[in-house]
């Protein structure tokens, strides 16, 4: 009995290390940057399209979900847009505690956190639009309030297919 007893403790010893080895080498292969998340469970750009047009202003929804990078802040990687299929969601960082490379537009990436609705002042917007090179006649063209599709982000994982 205690050889069986031992066996079985090997066995689950030696299974829990290479379930260990193998979730290390996920994360080694893809870029993880604040919280550590996984591909697991992770909705699609289309469902997350849904889920956003289901929502109005003040409505938050813990979520992780997959897309492509738009574009990213150049200034130092403290935002990034992702494609939603007709739309686009903007991502911040939470507590600004990472920032992404400045060179991941078109990089697939799963990303945790809480999606919102923001109403994004003139003066956001015009931030925005400096951050990512805009021409001085395109930020003078923003004069209104803009629904966005917002999404602060604990752990982002940038996808090395």
């Amino acid at each position: 009995m205690k050889k069986i007893i031992l066996f079985v403790s090997i066995f689950t010893m030696l299974y829990a290390c290479k379930s260990n080895t193998e979730n290390q080498a996920e994360q080694e292969k893809n870029l993880s940057l604040g919280a550590v998340i996984t591909e697991k469970e992770a909705i699609n750009k289309e469902e997350m399209a849904a889920l956003y047009d289901a929502m109005k202003p003040g409505d938050t929804v813990n979520v992780k979900f997959t897309s492509t990078v738009n574009e990213v802040c150049q200034s130092k990687g403290c935002w990034m847009k992702v494609n939603l299929g007709e739309k686009e969601a903007m991502i911040k960082f939470k507590d600004y505690a990472f920032f992404m490379p400045k060179d991941i537009a078109g990089k697939e990436v799963v990303l945790n956190g809480k999606a919102f609705i923001e109403e994004m002042s003139v003066e956001d917007q015009k931030h925005f639009a400096e951050d990512a090179g805009k021409s001085e006649d395109e930020i003078a063209d923003i004069k209104e309030v803009k629904r966005t599709l917002s999404f602060l982000s604990d752990g982002v994982l940038i996808l090395q297919h």
